[in-house]
């Protein structure tokens, strides 16, 4: 482990796998995980990439900002920048994240001011929070928009001052998300509980705001959204519908629940492979 610099100090904590000159991978993970979901994917990968995991603010060995601002997306895209200026300053990386890992990292390959910097992009279970915004808009008659704002409860629930604090703080609010998903979607051995009570700021910091004031995120790189067919929490098409976003987009649709990478990273790993391999021009 070592740290790096963001942009308004805070230290994020990166954790890297592998052989150092082989082509980097960056694995972003979501809430309320920290970078250690992705050891079985890293080890997997290890002997094809230089894998590099890092703990978002908030999380895990990373500095833990108190501000609910210091989570907007922006601060993050600083925090993503940091990482790679320091492992991949001269080449573009390869991207792999997971549900709020994906969701900042749409924000990133969307970006102007890191075009160039990512090389391919695989998405699980993670939206861009600007296209949800476009596709609630577009389809908020339709079935498969209501089946999203019913799996998406939590998000609202995540907007309470004080109350989701004390559920995971309590034990209840595990016992909650370990019944919708399995015990990986509730307590885990390797989270604490800043992982739970600091990650709240990305849902207060970022979501309301961009849901009802989208804006129009394009990119060229290419993406692969996988959609596990069980996700308690994200639908498949608000997942794999971004087709007007993403010029050069793949889909696959996968057997399991929301947390892919923890239950099954042996299929994670063969889909970074596959992905590099078929668009991002790049043999392992």
């Amino acid at each position: 482990m070592r740290h790096v610099t963001s942009a308004d100090g805070t230290r994020i904590a990166l954790y890297e796998y592998g052989e150092p000159s082989a082509p980097v991978l960056v694995c972003v993970h979501g809430y309320p995980d920290n970078a250690k979901l992705w050891e079985p994917v890293a080890t997997r990968l290890a002997e094809h990439f230089r894998v590099v995991a890092y703990d978002v603010r908030g999380a895990g060995e990373s500095d833990h900002p108190r501000e609910r601002a210091a989570y907007r997306l922006e601060r993050l895209e600083e925090d993503f920048g940091a990482v790679i200026d320091a492992v991949s300053p001269d080449q573009p990386i390869q991207l792999l994240a997971h549900d709020w890992g994906s969701i900042q990292s749409w924000h990133f390959v969307t970006s102007e001011r890191l075009a160039g910097r990512i090389a391919s992009f695989v998405s699980i279970s993670g939206p861009s929070l600007d296209h949800a915004g476009y596709f609630l808009r577009t389809r908020w008659r339709s079935r498969e928009a209501l089946k999203q704002l019913a799996q998406s409860w939590y998000i609202f629930y995540f907007q309470l001052p004080w109350l989701p604090e004390r559920g995971w703080r309590k034990g209840w609010a595990h016992r909650v998300f370990g019944k919708l998903e399995g015990s990986a979607s509730g307590t885990s051995p390797e989270r604490s509980m800043a992982d739970y009570v600091n990650g709240l700021n990305l849902y207060r910091a970022n979501v309301v705001s961009r849901l009802l004031h989208p804006r129009e995120r394009r990119t060229g790189v290419p993406v692969l959204a996988v959609s596990p067919d069980a996700d308690a929490f994200v639908t498949t098409p608000l997942q794999t519908d971004v087709a007007r976003w993403a010029s050069n987009l793949s889909v696959q649709v996968v057997r399991g629940g929301h947390w892919l990478p923890r239950n099954d990273p042996g299929v994670v790993a063969r889909l970074v492979l596959e992905h590099t391999r078929r668009v991002a021009g790049w043999r392992a």
